[in-house]
């Protein structure tokens, strides 16, 4: 399918192009070339495109991803295909239940779902997800030994069935503010010891105008659980053994959570009340020195229009400590991109998902400004233009998705695994149990 994103040839109107039939063979994505992508688009197709002309398709997904489906992929799929696409957003923490309720409740409210991959097995196991393995096995144009196999399976798998197709191949990095470490003499952290007096010594230094740190800590697993993962990670630790056992009671944990624990003095106060909201905008305002985020905010830092840090702000990989010497880059956050099981439409909500996840596509929306879509495919990922638009986070963000990351586990009860886990956790960081007692409990009550 062409992409109204990219330069193409004049050719046949899209009307008459539908008049000679669009089979279901032809909804995987164009071999499109990759080039620099252009917001405008053109008016005349030289390809086939499927004709959706009056179906509405309805997509839940994730707060920060409706600007992308609502404001550039909307007008390209009605100009391409005559269909309307439209995307209601939910809060984070509300999104897996959403999902569920949607289809079990029988509502059928849409069509495709924006889904964290960690919530894969949960909603799969709810029969909210059509199981796409057939359709992609059969779907040569899918190119799927393009999408990047670091996030291939684990956003995508479930006990050998195939739910949908990766989205956005998220991954976090430590960001800095270049101007705060060089007014204190201080270099960027690569022990989690060298993180901390840097903390502290910008925190003291600060006397509250500014602070050494950032944690975003609201006890949901993709806010508080990222702090600690980045940690246990960088500790050498997992979740989960092969086996699929919680490993909560290992060193490396325990290091993890006591980190958190002794870095809250330091931090913008408080951390298990600050959302990631909250944490951005004070790292953007150039209030704090140290914030974990997602790569997508190396575009935001450096738009004079949304940033403060513009030219004073640097990037680096998660710190080793207790020892460790292996660096892995923790598979935080990422979404996968399904069709409802309730789907009114599933035809559409193939084609969708085919065109809105393939290469072309998938390069506009990365190299958009102020874009939150990190690549799902190799070609996206060394792709001259999307390096071009991040060059002060690129061999990070290349080096983390080419990599072995740390898949975060994604099974049936993970979801309400690590919930009850950021909930020990916060309530250690605030100071009404240790480290130990959170571990243990949250160990006890994992279901594996």
């Amino acid at each position: 399918m062409p992409s109204p994103h990219l330069p193409v040839s004049a050719g046949t109107s899209r009307r008459s192009l539908l008049r000679r039939g669009a089979s279901l063979a032809l909804l995987a994505p164009a071999q499109a070339a990759l080039g620099a992508p252009r917001a405008s688009a053109a008016t005349t197709r030289s390809g086939t495109s499927p004709d959706f002309e009056g179906v509405t398709l309805k997509v839940l997904c994730n707060i920060p991803h409706a600007p992308m489906y609502n404001d550039f992929l909307a007008p390209a799929w009605q100009q391409l295909t005559g269909g309307i696409l439209q995307a209601t957003s939910v809060d984070y923490a509300d999104l897996g239940n959403a999902i569920i309720q949607d289809v079990s409740s029988g509502t059928g409210t849409y069509d495709c779902f924006d889904y964290y991959y960690y919530l894969l097995g949960s909603i799969a196991q709810a029969g909210a997800l059509l199981d796409l393995t057939a359709w992609i096995e059969t779907h040569n144009d899918l190119r799927t030994p393009d999408f990047l196999q670091s996030i291939y399976d684990p956003y995508t798998l479930y006990q050998g069935r195939r739910y949908g197709l990766p989205y956005d191949g998220d991954q976090q990095l430590v960001f800095y503010n270049r101007e705060l470490f060089d007014a204190y003499g201080l270099t960027p952290p690569t022990t989690w010891n060298e993180y901390d007096a840097a903390a502290r010594t910008i925190t003291e230094g600060g006397a509250g105008a500014h602070y050494g740190v950032a944690i975003a800590g609201q006890p949901d697993p993709i806010v508080l659980g990222c702090a600690f993962i980045n940690r246990l990670v960088g500790s050498g630790g997992d979740l989960v053994d092969r086996h699929g056992r919680p490993t909560l009671t290992s060193d490396a944990a325990l290091a993890a959570a006591r980190h958190l624990i002794d870095i809250a003095p330091y931090a913008l106060p408080t951390p298990t009340t600050t959302g990631l909201g909250t944490a951005t905008a004070a790292f953007l305002s150039g209030e704090v020195a140290l914030f974990e985020n997602w790569v997508d905010l190396a575009q935001r830092a450096a738009d004079p229009a949304l940033s403060k840090v513009v030219g004073k702000w640097g990037v680096v990989a998660f710190p080793l400590g207790t020892g460790n010497t292996r660096r892995r880059t923790p598979l935080d956050g990422g979404y996968g991109l399904g069709v409802s099981a309730a789907s009114k439409n599933p035809r559409a909500a193939l084609a969708f998902i085919s065109w809105a996840t393939g290469s072309a596509e998938m390069l506009a929306q990365g190299t958009q400004k102020d874009s939150n879509i990190s690549p799902n495919r190799t070609s996206v990922l060394t792709n001259p233009a999307y390096a071009a638009n991040t060059p002060i986070a690129y061999d990070l963000i290349r080096a983390g998705l080419e990599g072995t990351p740390m898949v975060w586990p994604h099974g049936a009860a993970d979801p309400a695994n690590l919930q009850n886990l950021v909930n020990e956790l916060a309530l250690a960081i605030e100071g009404t149990q240790s480290a130990t007692t959170a571990l243990r409990n949250a160990q006890n009550a994992w279901v594996s």
